[in-house]
């Protein structure tokens, strides 16, 4: 949610931070902003709508020279979508710019006491009242930048990424972060500051990436001070070097990102399993499970914890270890988990799901399974992210960045690494016999060419989408293993094409949603030829009977379903357990090309951000 770019250096700060605000325009938003100092004025433009329309606006209203600048793209928290409300906002005394991803819990009280000191506030958000409170800690303490940020947020409670710049001292930012993600890329002579590391990827690959509880003067020609916000102690601060390659968070030739990362899921199911795992040697190996299996095939329990599409990713691998380790598993929404003063023990082992790395409830749910005593086990994307970094052990999916909001490839790769996750336990236990491990690495091994097959039905799916494209609601059902897909699927219409729709087990169609079945309302039915098979056929005869629209995913060559459906989506033969990798390919694809038909904006769809930084 939020994104910030700042820079300080020899370029044209405002071109760098324009570019880094649409690196970032992935994350969602719904108002942009930029504050430039040339070395005599601070100017300040910002409004409601897209980083274009800010670029229109700064044309109109300011010059844009200056080599240090600060941006932001913000996601309404405290206060209305509007030109006033967005970042960067000012102090009174006009000397202090802040931007800020984050919510200050305790802005309330710290707003009236500002009041009685004089302070005025022309929005409704948080962030006016930070950046006044710094302004007080200057004037009463007499302190430099640095210190007055450092004891303002010793005064605030809730979660945070902020840059302050002061026009009496233009060669340095102040930045700090608690909750949400923030980067510094070091460059030569020149430093960057980010949400993430892609708005400054073409500029270097060197950056720090701040921990919690942690803030930086960067200064023009001097190195980066780190030091902890609680007691101001130095932090020896770590500069990494990138993977991450600037090809990767370009189109490459689609139309939009969320289409390209659903091509790219048969390489990037590849990459997850690369060098983990060895079929001919019938063999898998996961450092962060190798070094903990005893302990994670010992649990009592598995708790997975995620949000989104994550926990559907979640809910797949409930059935995959229950099956395939005889672990008793548990799903739960990270937002929900911490509130409900769930039972952990140090028996437990609890995996927490998250693309991004940076999910706040998701971080959340993973320090209050820790102080319970739980193993805590990470699975995310983003390398380096807040809780790849929290949790005691892991694995990455190695999707690639994904920069369309509504997730794709994450949730194909999630369930490849918590597949071979159970699959390793499973053998370990004895609970998977030789013959079966092997047989379920082969197969696993063959998904990516099985998905490149079926993304060449795109065009049976495209028609299918005309033909639905105006519908108001739409039902997805699923059994077993593809319960979650059908779940996801209902998702991801919701998401892009803001049409309504629900996903539920198909058996429960009849205790309930059957009621809304007519010729009005297309269903799309998860029917492949394992599990469950002869009951999802008697579902579908009961949605028939109806009038109900029937779009079928089947196995291929299949005979029955055919006779009674509307529209056929054919995938390729595989294990039961390893169907979700394929079937949800063709309800990514009907989700994509119905909202396209509908003229949204796919990558960035309304009210929606990719990573979720606030609870």
């Amino acid at each position: 949610m939020c994104g910030i770019v700042g820079y300080i250096g020899h370029r044209d700060a405002y071109d760098v931070v324009i570019k880094g605000l649409k690196r970032l325009e992935y994350r969602g938003y719904d108002s942009a902003g930029i504050a430039l100092y040339d070395g005599d004025t601070l100017k300040v433009c910002k409004t409601k709508g897209k980083v274009v329309d800010l670029e229109k606006k700064v044309q109109e209203s300011i010059t844009s020279n200056g080599s240090i600048g600060i941006g932001h793209t913000r996601w309404a928290t405290h206060g209305q979508p509007n030109d006033v409300n967005s970042h960067p906002h000012l102090s009174n005394s006009g000397n202090l710019a802040i931007i800020h991803n984050g919510i200050i819990e305790n802005y309330d009280s710290l707003r009236k006491e500002l009041k009685k000191r004089g302070y005025t506030f022309q929005s409704d958000t948080d962030t006016e009242v930070l950046v006044n409170l710094i302004e007080d800690v200057i004037k009463n303490e007499g302190v430099k930048l640095g210190k007055a940020v450092q004891i303002a947020l010793n005064q605030t409670v809730g979660a945070y990424a902020i840059a302050v710049f002061d026009k009496r001292k233009p060669d340095e930012i102040v930045v700090a972060r608690l909750g949400s993600p923030l980067a510094i890329g070091i460059g030569d002579n020149e430093y960057f500051i980010a949400s993430d590391a892609s708005p400054f990827i073409a500029y270097t690959n060197n950056a720090i990436y701040l921990e919690d509880g942690e803030m930086a003067v960067v200064r023009h020609g001097k190195e980066v001070k780190v030091r902890k916000i609680l007691n101001d102690s130095e932090v020896d601060a770590y500069v990494q070097q990138l993977q991450l390659n600037l090809e990767q968070i370009e189109k490459g030739g689609y139309d939009h990102f969320m289409l390209k990362e659903i091509y790219e899921q048969p390489n990037a199911i590849r990459d997850t399993y690369r060098g983990r795992l060895l079929a001919n040697k019938g063999i898998i190996k996961m450092a962060g499970v190798d070094d903990n299996l005893d302990r994670i095939a010992k649990a009592n329990r598995i708790l997975i914890v995620g949000c989104g599409t994550s926990w559907h990713a979640g809910l797949v691998a409930e059935y995959i270890f229950e099956d395939m380790a005889r672990i008793p598993v548990e799903v739960e929404y990270a937002s929900e988990f911490r509130y409900r003063n769930p039972v952990i023990t140090e028996n437990d082992v609890v995996i927490a799901i998250s693309q991004s790395g940076e999910t706040a409830d998701t971080m959340a749910a993973i320090k209050l399974a820790k102080e319970k005593g739980a193993f805590v086990f990470g699975v995310c994307n983003v390398v380096g992210s807040s809780i790849s970094r929290e949790t005691m052990a892991g694995a990455y999916t190695h999707a690639g960045p994904e920069i369309g909001v509504a997730s794709t490839k994450a949730f194909t790769t999630q369930i490849t690494v918590l597949t071979l996750m159970a699959l390793k336990l499973g053998k370990y236990k004895g609970t998977i016999s030789d013959s079966d491990f092997r047989v379920h690495l082969q197969a696993l091994e063959a998904i990516p060419q099985k998905v490149e097959k079926l993304l060449q039905s795109d065009k049976v799916i495209k028609e299918i989408a005309e033909t639905y494209k105006n519908t108001r609601n739409c039902i997805y059902l699923g059994r077993g293993y593809n319960f979650p897909v059908a779940l996801e699927g209902a998702l991801k219409l919701k998401e892009i094409s803001y049409i309504h729709a629900e996903g539920y087990p198909a058996a429960e169609m009849k205790h309930g949603p059957i009621a809304l079945i007519d010729e009005e309302m297309p269903v799309v039915v998860i029917a492949v030829r394992k599990g469950h098979y002869e009951k999802v056929v008697s579902n579908i005869q009961e949605i028939k009977s109806r009038k109900g629209k029937i779009i079928s995913v089947v196995t291929e060559g299949d005979v029955e379903v055919k006779e009674l459906a509307d529209h056929v989506i054919e995938i390729p033969e595989t294990i039961e357990s390893f169907t979700p990798l394929l079937t949800t390919i063709p309800l990514q694809l009907l989700s994509y090309h119905i909202a396209v038909m509908l003229g949204k904006n796919v990558d960035q769809p309304r009210n929606l951000a990719k990573s979720v930084t606030v609870e």
